[in-house]
């Protein structure tokens, strides 16, 4: 269960556009503008962006707003029936809001494992595309009759010479090393979506690393549906070709942030902790999934860590490393949970601390092994136990980031706040793009340029945010 992003893909300079030939692109037509509407998580957003880049490299243009398009492309998420439900919103809300003549093109997850409903509900959509089938996109966009595209190729790595062009803020990128997913939690449906695991090797994720870094991307986010079951397909054991791999870029002597989505608790070994502690380009951040805490929740969920294994990890983090941030995940409601599992998860929560807490009700998803559970949580029951522990949480950060008043930490400025010029808006390594919290600047006097590292001094907190001025 993951962070999910919801993007509307914009046009970047050359310099952001990730590949080897240098070429601009150099065609021109008229009636040629897209829109990308991309949903659901990181990794989507990558497919998007290498779908973004074919387009462009052919010639295509973006168009400032979907009004204007004409292609519209809208990347879908799969996972949960909440996903889908924003799914089919958004392509409803666009087949209201785009123009008559525009060609309106849908991809991914939900494509490629709900496509009879999406027709069925949605007639007017132009081409179906699958989620593993990116680079058939031009075909899609250029194609005089409705069609679809869906092979068995479930999931996409991008390799080679195909582009891709950036849609976040030039400073960060994420940075795609596998897809798909070896391991079988009760509640997922994650390896019916996207296949069992494949991973680039690391001569192609090198190659993208360096790339990025001569694009003066100083924050590159390593993403996969599991990082440290990267290569294990490669025949690496656990952890092996990730800690090569980490060993091998933090050989590079640039500056830079390297950050880590996702560890499970059972990956974060002694040489991984190391590595983390040995360069401070690594951010001290781990994005951890735990899920619960009860041992008898977490075997029914076919989790591989324990109660007593989560909390000695944690611990472990906390001591070795002082200033790590830890992000999870939890689950509530899941089949069979009773009022005293849950609580446990509550004591759980106030007395270890974390940094970010992603609280999700459990989705009874068809196809899982959860699917079929005897006692299934009502949903009213979900609802109220959500919200306990969110604010059970609420008061957890509230405490934590209190005792950041007064510290002066590096900021990362990424620009001005959406709702006014008077506030900055910037991240501290602690923070990940688009999930976590961020920095309040009230005082940005000595910023000169979005992008760079600031010293900030924080001075009060907002809700999940800090607030501070630069120093």
């Amino acid at each position: 269960m993951l962070p999910m992003v919801n993007k509307g893909l914009s046009q970047k300079n050359e310099k952001n556009d990730i590949r080897q030939d240098g070429n601009a692109p150099h065609f021109n037509y008229d009636g040629n503008k897209i829109n990308f509407i991309s949903l659901g998580c990181p990794r989507n957003l990558v497919d998007s962006e290498v779908m973004l880049g074919i387009l462009l490299k052919a010639g295509y243009e973006v168009a400032p707003t979907l009004e204007e398009a004409d292609y519209l492309v809208i990347n879908t998420c799969g996972f949960l029936e909440a996903s889908r439900q924003e799914s089919m919103d958004t392509v409803r809300q666009t087949l209201e809001q785009k123009k008559k003549s525009a060609k309106l093109i849908v991809t991914g997850c939900m494509v490629q494992t709900h496509s009879d409903q999406l027709s069925q509900l949605f007639p007017e959509i132009d081409y179906l595309l699958g989620s593993g089938d990116v680079e058939g996109i031009l075909n899609a966009v250029q194609s005089t009759t409705k069609g679809k595209n869906i092979s068995s190729a479930r999931s996409y790595l991008e390799a080679g010479e195909v582009p891709r062009r950036l849609s976040t803020p030039k400073h960060f990128a994420y940075l795609k090393i596998a897809e798909g997913c070896r391991k079988r939690c009760s509640y997922c449906v994650i390896p019916t979506i996207k296949g069992p695991l494949k991973s680039k090797n690391k001569e192609q994720i090198l190659n993208e690393f360096n790339l990025l870094l001569n694009q003066e991307v100083t924050e590159i986010i390593l993403i996969a549906q599991d990082l440290g079951d990267y290569g294990r397909d490669l025949g690496h054991s656990k952890l092996t070709a990730l800690i090569d791999l980490l060993k091998s870029m933090l050989a590079i002597d640039k500056k830079f942030w390297l950050r880590l989505l996702y560890l499970y608790p059972d990956e974060i070994t002694d040489e991984l902790i190391e590595i983390v502690k040995s360069d401070s380009r690594i951010c001290p951040y781990l994005d951890m999934p735990i899920q619960h805490i009860n041992n008898e929740v977490l075997k029914a969920m076919r989790r591989t860590t324990s109660k007593e294994d989560i909390i000695s990890i944690i611990t472990k983090l906390r001591k070795q490393i002082p200033d790590i941030s830890i992000r999870t995940s939890l689950i509530v409601g899941f089949p069979g949970e009773t009022e005293a599992q849950f609580e446990e998860l509550v004591k759980f929560v106030q007395d270890y601390p974390l940094d970010n807490v992603g609280i999700f009700k459990f989705s009874r998803e068809p196809g899982s092994h959860a699917y079929d559970l005897p006692n299934q949580i009502p949903d009213e029951v979900k609802e109220e136990r959500y919200h306990r522990l969110m604010q059970v949480q609420k008061k957890v950060v509230k405490k934590h980031l209190k005792k950041m008043i007064g510290k002066i930490i590096p900021v990362v400025i990424e620009g001005y706040h959406p709702e006014t010029n008077l506030l900055m808006i910037g991240r501290h390594r602690g923070q990940c793009p688009d999930i976590d919290g961020q920095v309040l600047i009230n005082d940005g006097r000595k910023v000169k340029a979005f992008g760079k590292i600031y010293q900030v001094e924080i001075t009060e907190i907002a809700d999940y945010d800090l607030v501070g001025a630069v120093v």
